[in-house]
């Protein structure tokens, strides 16, 4: 069941949990008084089946290029190596960690 959201002049805004077939409050359950059905902001909403998600749906070439962007290629290779870095002397700049 909903919880909706009211506001009475009196007692400021409160909360009431009713049915969604149930008719809207008009007087405040505490004092009595007219009160005004506010217009929530916050709806939690659960999506439990699939097609929810971009991915679910993509095309057919959409998923041939991701499969050929995925694969690795030869000239990627170097790439996976650490570059060594040299101050102009011939030794090395990297920073070693001090013995322990």
């Amino acid at each position: 069941m909903p919880i909706y959201e009211y506001s009475c002049p009196k007692c400021g805004v409160f909360e009431h949990l009713q049915k969604i077939n149930d008719p809207a409050l008009e007087t405040c359950p505490q004092c009595g008084k007219e009160v005004k059905k506010l217009i929530g902001r916050n709806v939690g909403i659960l999506f439990k089946a699939g097609g929810f998600y971009a991915s679910d749906h993509r095309s057919e070439s959409y998923k041939q290029k991701e499969k050929e962007d995925s694969t690795p290629s030869s000239s990627l290779s170097g790439l996976d190596k650490p570059a060594s870095s040299t101050n102009g002397s011939g030794t090395s700049s990297a920073k070693k960690d001090p013995p322990i």
